[in-house]
């Protein structure tokens, strides 16, 4: 046998190998053959019948020959760019889900929404009656919005209307008139009954965002050195926040003050309780929390807050809560931990020992970088995504010790810390993180995930200054749209390269499916939303199968807009730049139909959302 013949075949038999090795069993694709072929059997004397997988193994197998003897027989120059030709150097993905039951169900309102307590002391609260933003808000709806972060410890309630020495001060030059607009508005609102709304001036916008410029540098000051002063919350102001949440659609969780302490380190009410008396008159359908990152404390004041103390406190406010008849059956959260650390790990313990019934849920807080990154692609690093599975781990752990089965809320999520980091955090790249940790959370038995933040200062939120929707609320607004709370389990196969000794392969492809959203009329009960992130700088193409398998699908693809790459502001779907037609107005969120059979196509650095149309998947029937 000539030499470059028998290369070619040891060259099959390896590559063969490798294919038996990597795919599952026959059986993996048994239920996806046509009805005909597992009931009817064949007579005796008609030809042999292949089943399906076998057909298609076989011209996977034909397929490579081809490219074995191709490869072999000349020599053929490296492609373009440094691409080399052939089938193997595609990633080809078979996708299946498991449509007969669902591994868990999540909280109707699954993604939520934060806000910092910052925005009185920068003064964006008076704003939050915008007709955009409340429309903004809406669009996300249901969903909890919790008001709270790290001032939520330095919060005072004050019984009365906001009176001008209660506001942060302003520019000389401006700090009258600026103040007498937001009293005329304020006036204009009470005569308003059910949702207040407000549309504010240009010139009033633009005073505000200079004003709230020179407030962040303070908060943002405060923040990397520690040392936080008071914020004043009024009557007034809760009533803004209250009609906020109410006319959105979103249940409002008010975080109170747990550094506010008597001699003996046991947690003062007093303020607390006149909030509870003030806000049971006016009937507001709350739920609270106490304190945000208790492990913390003594690097923000030098004062410990030990486990069973908080323990105490939480029992205390779940005392006091009952006291209060409007209360007495309101939700409360916490501890509301920080990021699963060996300090914030003993702390959790030693809460749910003393206090994990008191509770409705268990809240902690993750964020993935600090200020030091520096390059879009740090949001795509595979490790990175990771490290939220280990960290769920972690709190679940320590949860069904102590309480198996209590519900476990990511209560506090950014991409970043310390307020995120300029035109990073802000643009499509971010996305990545989000969407991933979406996807992760669902998987894990994260029941509810809060996001940091709707809209205040910094580069972590959800809209801008300018109540102009960022990439990340456009990713949030499709996944409510289409995704469910159902979870099901997906199953791949696919064809990679050999992996290299001594070197862990990630992966880059993320696929997460659930039930569609029945809050979707577009789409039947029995459908299914798969939502994919292509994390490769190539092109991916994934093969629908089993049941999957000849399905019309409609393709949702957000891309970035422009020419900024993943550095862009602005987000496309399926071609179509997106943005708010008016201030009560989104735009259409027009799906790309695939026909059915057709391989679906991930550009690269890519994030799709694909509805399975007319499946009638038993687990989303119900």
């Amino acid at each position: 046998m000539r030499p470059r013949y028998r290369t070619a075949i040891e060259l099959l038999g390896s590559r063969v190998c490798l294919v038996l090795d990597f795919f599952p069993p026959l059986s993996f694709f048994a239920h996806t053959d046509p009805p005909a072929l597992q009931t009817k059997k064949m007579p005796k004397s008609s030809p042999r019948v292949f089943p399906w997988p076998s057909l298609w193994l076989a011209s996977l197998l034909i397929l490579m020959v081809q490219s074995v003897l191709s490869s072999s027989s000349t020599y053929q120059r490296p492609a373009v760019a440094g691409k080399r030709q052939g089938f193997l150097e595609r990633t080809l993905v078979l996708l299946d889900v498991n449509t007969r039951s669902s591994i868990r169900v999540l909280n109707e309102n699954f993604l939520s929404l934060q806000l910092d307590p910052s925005i009185i002391r920068d003064g964006w609260l008076d704003f939050l009656s915008s007709k955009r933003l409340v429309t903004l808000a809406r669009g996300l709806s249901p969903a909890f919005l919790r008001f709270g972060g790290k001032r939520t410890d330095f919060l005072q309630f004050n019984n009365q209307k906001n009176l001008a020495k209660f506001r942060g001060p302003g520019p000389d030059y401006y700090l009258k008139n600026y103040e007498d607009d937001i009293v005329r508005s304020d006036i204009a609102l009470d005569k308003q009954k059910g949702c207040k709304l407000a549309s504010h001036p240009d010139i009033m916008l633009e005073l505000q965002r200079e004003k709230a410029a020179t407030t962040q540098l303070v908060l943002l000051k405060e923040q990397l050195s520690n040392i936080y002063s008071n914020i004043t919350i009024t009557a007034r102001s809760l009533d803004k926040l209250y009609n906020f949440a109410d006319c959105a659609g979103l249940h409002l969780i008010l975080g109170l003050n747990a550094l506010h302490r008597n001699p003996d380190n046991s947690w003062n009410t007093s303020s607390t309780l006149s909030l509870l008396k003030y806000s049971a008159g006016k009937k507001y359908n709350i739920s609270w929390e106490l304190g945000n990152e208790p492990n913390a404390y003594r690097s923000m004041v030098g004062r410990a807050v030990n486990s069973t103390q908080l323990a105490q406190d939480y029992t205390k406010l779940r005392t006091l809560l009952q006291s209060v008849r409007f209360y007495h059956r309101a939700h409360l959260f916490g501890p509301n931990a920080g990021r699963p650390r060996k300090n914030a790990i003993l702390l959790l313990d030693g809460f749910m020992k003393n206090a994990g019934s008191v509770v409705d849920a268990v809240t902690w807080q993750h964020y993935y970088m600090d200020g030091r990154i520096n390059k879009a692609e740090d949001f795509l690093k595979t490790r990175l995504l990771d490290t939220l599975a280990e960290q769920i781990s972690k709190v679940t752990k320590v949860v069904n010790t102590h309480t198996p089965g209590k519900k476990v809320w990511l209560g506090g999520l950014g991409p970043a810390w310390a307020s995120g980091i300029s035109n990073l955090s802000d643009t499509y790249a971010a996305g990545f993180l989000w969407m991933n940790t979406l996807g992760m959370a669902a998987l894990n038995g994260i029941d509810v995930v809060l996001r940091h933040s709707f809209f205040d200062y910094g580069y972590t939120h959800l809209v801008d200054q300018h109540f102009n929707p960022l990439p990340d609320y456009w990713f949030s607004l499709v996944f409510k749209r289409l995704v469910g709370p159902k979870v099901l389990a997906v199953r791949v196969a696919g064809l990679q390269r050999k992996p290299q000794p001594g070197r862990v392969i990630r992966d880059k492809l993320r696929i997460y499916a659930h039930c569609t959203s029945y809050q979707n009329h577009n789409y039947v009960r029995g459908s299914i939303t798969i939502y994919i992130i292509n994390l490769h700088r190539s092109r991916k193409k994934i093969k629908l199968a089993g049941t999957l398998r000849n399905k019309t699908v409609h393709q949702y693809l957000l891309q970035p807009y422009g020419n900024d790459g993943l550095r862009a502001k602005h987000v496309q779907l399926n071609g179509e730049k997106l943005v708010m037609m008016n201030n009560e107005t989104f735009p259409e969120l027009k799906p790309k139909t695939l026909r059915a059979g057709r391989t679906i196509a991930m550009p690269p650095m890519t994030i799709g959302f694909y509805v399975i149309k007319n499946i009638n998947a038993y687990a989303c029937r119900r």
